[in-house]
């Protein structure tokens, strides 16, 4: 193969993991990403334990975890009949047992530095891509971008489009996500963190009838999420902070001395909770990973570990064909190593929907069974089974050693 550059839209985690697995593996790839940094609010925080043993795999783990970041290691339910702890990462036989709650923003700065200093990897932001280009037979052949310089044209032997939930690979492909049927939105915005603040808040989640609220540890805020029916941002928007402020005061008492800090809704940011899934994620010289792919719900916090496992195997499988003349026969087999994950986290995830768009049609509570909840997670090894199966996700694939030996 000659012409055995990959180029990766999108420097989200998917595709800067990606990219910095081939850069490693001898194979030029190049980042293209639509913005100037990497700097947006409220993305996913969460590194799980599966991301930071790949990350201490490839040597580069103390390094980013010497950035500030926050060691979360409870995940806990807060119901009006009391608390439960449903997982306890430090159980996990493993050096990182715990997720690490870091903003995004400093992980991808990161890891693009990393990436940039490889030979023959690139990273350059600003650049927007307005087109695939194609050969006579409509088999992907690189793409067009547009940055602050002009219009160029980048060949690449395969494209992978890692440009999130709204890809417009996707779109360029005329590649369709179906959607599975999310019933909530959630509201972000955050509040500072204390001295006298509980020590082991790390991701909990707090219930009330109608409502429930998220929240995420940080090493000098809260990040809050407060949840919504889906579509019902506008009539929130009208009734204004008020209700959103007197939720917090009652269900986390201890931060209703700065609930109002809450000024305006200018202060929150709306995430459109989806799940929805493209049903090919390949077309000859073109492949989706990520939540171009499949959109995962913030709900477990695992669209990050989703998009990272979705990179490692395609590297794997990239890595396998280099000596072909192009990627094309890998890239059924990296959809067909990972739907089935997939397919099982978000079928969770639309049962966890359903099951509370039911209670709001019942005009019942939206809190968990707590009784139920505390018999499961009294059970011997529970919350070290729970914090597992969110820590490393369903069938983890490993790292070959021909990417990073």
């Amino acid at each position: 193969m000659t012409a055995s550059n990959v180029v990766v839209v999108g420097g989200g985690p998917g595709g800067m993991v990606l990219a910095h697995l081939l850069g490693r593996a001898g194979i030029p790839v190049t980042v293209l990403e639509a913005h100037q940094d990497f700097d947006r609010d409220f993305r996913g925080d969460s590194l799980h334990p599966y991301t930071l043993e790949l990350l201490d795999r490839l040597g580069l783990a103390d390094r980013l975890l010497a950035l500030p970041h926050h060691k979360a290691r409870y995940f806990r339910f807060h119901t009006p009949s009391g608390t439960i702890t449903t997982a306890d990462y430090g159980k996990l036989d493993s050096r990182h047992d715990y997720v690490a709650l870091m903003p995004q923003a400093r992980f991808l700065d990161f890891l693009a530095t990393e990436t940039a200093s490889l030979p023959g990897a690139r990273v350059v932001t600003g650049a927007k891509v307005t087109e695939l280009a194609r050969d006579g037979d409509g088999r992907v052949t690189g793409v067009r971008y547009r940055d602050h310089t002009g219009t160029h044209h980048l060949p690449a032997a395969l494209v992978v489009g890692a440009d999130g939930r709204f890809s417009r690979m996707r779109r360029l492909a005329d590649a369709s996500a179906r959607s599975l049927g999310a019933t909530t939105d959630l509201l972000w915005f955050r509040l500072p963190r204390r001295d006298g603040d509980p020590p082991d808040a790390d991701v909990d989640l707090y219930f009330g009838r109608h409502h429930y609220l998220g929240l995420l540890a940080g090493t000098h805020e809260w990040q809050v999420g407060y949840s919504l029916p889906k579509g019902g941002y506008a009539e929130a928007r009208d009734r204004g902070v008020r209700p959103i402020r007197t939720f917090v005061a009652e269900h986390v008492p201890w931060l209703a001395d700065r609930a109002g800090l809450l000024t305006g809704f200018a202060q929150t940011t709306l995430l459109s909770v989806d799940i929805s899934r493209v049903d090919t994620w390949w077309c000859p010289g073109l492949l989706l990973i990520g939540d171009a792919a499949h959109v995962i719900s913030p709900v477990g916090g695992n669209g990050i570990l989703m998009a990272v496992q979705d990179a490692v195997t395609a590297a794997n499988h990239l890595v396998r064909h280099l000596g072909e003349r192009d990627f094309d026969a890998a890239l059924p087999g990296i959809q067909a190593e990972r739907e089935p994950a997939i397919r099982q986290v978000q079928a969770q995830q639309v049962r966890v929907e359903r099951r509370a768009a039911r209670a709001r049609e019942n005009g019942r509570p939206a809190t968990p069974p707590y009784l139920l909840l505390r018999l499961l997670t009294a059970v011997p090894g529970a919350r070290a089974r729970s914090a597992r199966a969110n820590a490393y996700g369903p069938r983890p694939p490993r790292l070959d050693p021909a990417v990073a030996p």
